[in-house]
């Protein structure tokens, strides 16, 4: 089996960076014959499929990015696999997908997504994200490394450390958080609420919203929003160093950073709702959060990068749900139960590894892959 993986290579440390790049690796470790190469490098894939002559191109990112993980190579004549994560909606290209033989996706519920707009089930298969256990381990807490992640970040030796990860804290539910440590301030043992986002323009708005909100909620002198571009090799010491991991995201077609959390020992938080109902378990390795709310829309609105000229409007004949909210009280509720209970914080933290181990290590995705590619293309 010669394998081609596209996707943002070298890796940033970004989440479709980090699925394609673990894929890769797991292959390699397999024995299988695999290269990388930028999904946007024209020139350089090319020159993969003249002389490597790929069975398979497999590309990762979302249903936009067909042109590049579908429509490329097929006027080579190479197969594609194109990997998928989903952004609320699928708008375009569904007859090219349809035309697929296989198209892989993140989880159920990104499944259900495409299926919903217009994507033939028989051809989608669910491979779920890759971790690197071997670097997404338990930390004991007196470990230098960790003791220095803590106090770079102003979290005392005895508060309660809570993080949440994301491009933005918002999507990933941050403000749903704040909300809930609002109501659980006075009672909850001391803590500290890091909140470590990527540095963009975009960013920096979203974090002056949620900064002001921690204002108003009278806990910001607790709310910490690191904004440094950090490594990957840098990520399973900042989780590390956490106590709960609280991420109700907003939108989660897998959720990368809640795996991770597990990997790493660390009870979550998070909302009962898209790809965290594959990823965690309610009541052992995380405690999920109701829906509250979820964000409807009769109309989008999309351009060149969808496959459209610009402000092309699209009209649904339904309303889609494009975006959810965790129930607060919820979120107070399971926050105090994890903040007061350290026995319970450990049980459900290594319940959580041996889940990530046994069904998301980065060579188990491998070997998932290697079998779809077997039984569903024939391609040994």
């Amino acid at each position: 089996m010669k394998v081609l993986v596209l996707y943002d290579y070298p890796p940033s440390p970004g989440g479709l960076a980090t699925q394609g790049d673990l894929l890769y690796k797991g292959l390699l470790e397999m024995g299988v014959d695999a290269h990388a190469v930028h999904f946007e490098s024209a020139q350089e894939k090319e020159w993969y499929y003249r002389w490597f002559e790929p069975d398979v191109v497999v590309g990762v990112g979302y249903w936009g990015h067909t042109p590049q993980l579908v429509l490329h190579p097929q006027r080579y004549g190479v197969q594609p696999v194109p990997w998928l994560v989903a952004d609320g909606y699928i708008a375009n290209y569904q007859e090219v997908l349809n035309a697929l033989p296989l198209i892989l996706v993140t989880s159920n519920w990104v499944k259900e997504m495409y299926v919903r707009d217009g994507i033939n089930s028989d051809i989608i298969e669910v491979l779920p994200v890759g971790c690197n256990t071997d670097s997404f381990i338990p930390f004991k807490k007196d470990d230098p490394k960790i003791l220095a992640v803590r106090e770079s970040l102003g979290v005392a030796p005895d508060q309660l450390m809570l993080l949440t990860v994301g491009g933005d804290a918002a999507s990933k539910g941050a403000q749903e958080v704040m909300q809930a440590l609002a109501i659980i301030d006075k009672k909850a043992p001391d803590w500290k609420y890091v909140c470590k986002v990527w540095p963009q323009p975009r960013t920096k708005a979203q974090n002056l919203i949620d900064l002001e909100m921690a204002v108003h909620l009278g806990i910001e002198k607790n709310v910490t929003y690191a904004t440094n571009t950090i490594s990957r090799s840098f990520m399973p010491y900042l989780i590390g160093a956490c106590d709960i991991y609280a991420a109700p995201s907003r939108l989660e077609g897998f959720g990368m950073p809640q795996v991770e959390a597990g990997a790493c020992g660390k009870p979550v938080v998070s909302i009962k709702a898209m790809g965290m109902l594959d990823t965690l378990i309610h009541g052992e390795t995380a405690l999920l959060a109701g829906v509250a709310q979820k964000i409807v829309v009769d109309h989008v609105t999309l351009g060149g990068e969808s496959g459209f000229e610009a402000k092309h409007n699209v009209i649904f004949e339904e309303p889609r749900t494009v975006d959810y909210r965790a129930n607060v009280q919820d979120i107070a509720r399971y926050l105090m139960t994890l903040m007061t209970d350290a026995e319970l914080r450990d049980k459900m933290g290594k319940a959580g590894r041996e889940r990530v181990v046994e069904n998301f290590d980065y060579r188990v995705v491998a070997k998932r892959f290697v079998q779809i590619m077997k039984d569903k293309l024939g391609i040994v």
